[in-house]
């Protein structure tokens, strides 16, 4: 049922489903879990505590699972990377498992993760987002669901991206990036929403509007972020898009990015 090349070394201690493609030269480890219908190229590393769902696509020269770059990092412990569903790896994808039994890293379903993307330990990915080449996620990082981040993004470690945001090319992130926003610079200020995301996302007119009216009283109109969100929830309650929103800005730890102030109100 599988179709394991001759060169490939399988351990025996891993857990294949049915349908499976292992290329050329790919190594897996003992306790390696992998469903039904994934294809795995040449040259792959899976190493021990990955679990990898079904019909994901794992090009060559991926490394996934692999030891977290973390100097305190106590290689007796057992932890783990688990991957969802119908993600697709580019050649050269690496990303670690967590540094803690308490947690995983973990990858949800049907993203899209371009050439030499790198996600360190104890991320969490939501689904359906896209990581273009060579962007770099610390560790701690965590990404909603159908965020886009541009290639050679840098992301600080504990920072998150929030649902429906988009991140230029070589931006540098050190705080939260909202849902819905577009960001752009070294460092990254808000320069608008992501109105083309949202149009692709099916998002109607008035759910557009509604967001870019948020936009405006958060960063347009001068306000404290405090007085903002308060303004927020009188004008747009029971409103879950918005509610998304400040939930996420008020969760904030590190505090999310600021506004480019030359922006046009009408932007």
């Amino acid at each position: 049922m599988n179709q394991i090349h001759h060169t490939a070394i399988v351990s025996k201690k891993a857990e294949l489903g049915n349908h499976i493609s292992v290329g050329p030269y790919s190594i897996i480890e003992d306790g390696v879990v992998i469903d039904d219908h994934t294809v795995i190229g040449s040259h792959c590393y899976i190493y021990s505590g990955t679990e990898i769902g079904k019909n994901n696509q794992i090009f060559s020269f991926c490394s996934l699972g692999g030891l977290p770059q973390d100097i305190s990092f106590n290689k007796e412990i057992f932890t783990k990377l688990i991957i969802g569903n119908e993600n697709i790896f580019r050649e050269y994808v690496n990303i670690h498992r967590s540094t803690s039994t308490e947690r995983v890293t973990k990858i949800g379903h049907k993203n899209y993760f371009m050439g030499s993307v790198h996600i360190g330990h104890d991320c969490v990915i939501g689904n359906e987002n896209i990581f273009t080449h060579s962007c770099v996620l610390a560790g701690h990082v965590q990404v909603g669901n159908k965020a886009f981040i541009s290639g050679l993004v840098g992301i600080h470690q504990f920072c998150r991206v929030g649902d429906y945001s988009i991140i230029g090319g070589l931006s540098k992130i050190v705080q939260d990036v909202p849902p819905f926003m577009m960001v752009d610079g070294n460092p990254a200020y808000i320069v608008g929403i992501n109105i083309v995301g949202l149009r692709r996302a099916g998002f109607s007119e008035e759910r557009r509007r509604n967001i870019k009216n948020a936009y405006k009283i958060l960063f347009r109109k001068q306000l404290s972020l405090s007085n903002a969100i308060e303004i927020l929830k009188k004008e747009y309650s029971k409103n879950e898009d918005l509610e998304l929103l400040i939930d996420f800005i008020e969760s904030s730890k590190r505090g999310i990015v600021n506004a480019l102030r030359e922006t046009s109100e009408d932007d």
